[in-house]
């Protein structure tokens, strides 16, 4: 499957974005989608998964109650709602496909779009 994130960009504290992240193919739904981000010089983290049928969600606790995961099979869409934004939300965000056992772990997943940036100035 192919992934192509969008919707990044510069935002002040305390704003808000949604990314998105579309894939081909039509397998999307057989997925466990999740998100990460990378900021600089640091290791790729976990954000948030959400299982195939949207049932279950995984958040970092970093990101509990300000992110909200969701997905639309109809459109093999996953979105990536973030509100309350920090300067250190700041990173390259990529969304992934897979993560079956262990959503919370980036080895877990098999495919990878090229990432959106997202700016959060102070």
């Amino acid at each position: 499957v192919q992934l192509q994130a969008s919707g990044g960009g510069l935002v002040q504290a305390g704003g808000s974005l949604r990314l998105s992240c579309a894939a081909a193919g039509r397998t999307f739904s057989t997925y466990v989608m999740g998100w990460f981000r990378q900021a600089p010089g640091k290791e790729r983290e976990f954000v948030a998964a959400i299982s195939r049928n949207g049932v279950n969600t995984w958040y970092a606790e970093s990101n509990k109650g300000r992110f909200t995961i969701s997905r639309d099979n109809a459109k093999n869409t996953v979105y990536l709602q973030m509100n309350s934004l920090k300067p250190e939300d700041t990173a390259v965000y990529y969304c992934a496909a897979g993560g079956f056992w262990y959503p919370r772990n980036r080895d877990e997943y098999d495919y990878w779009g090229q990432g959106t940036k997202v700016t959060v100035s102070s």
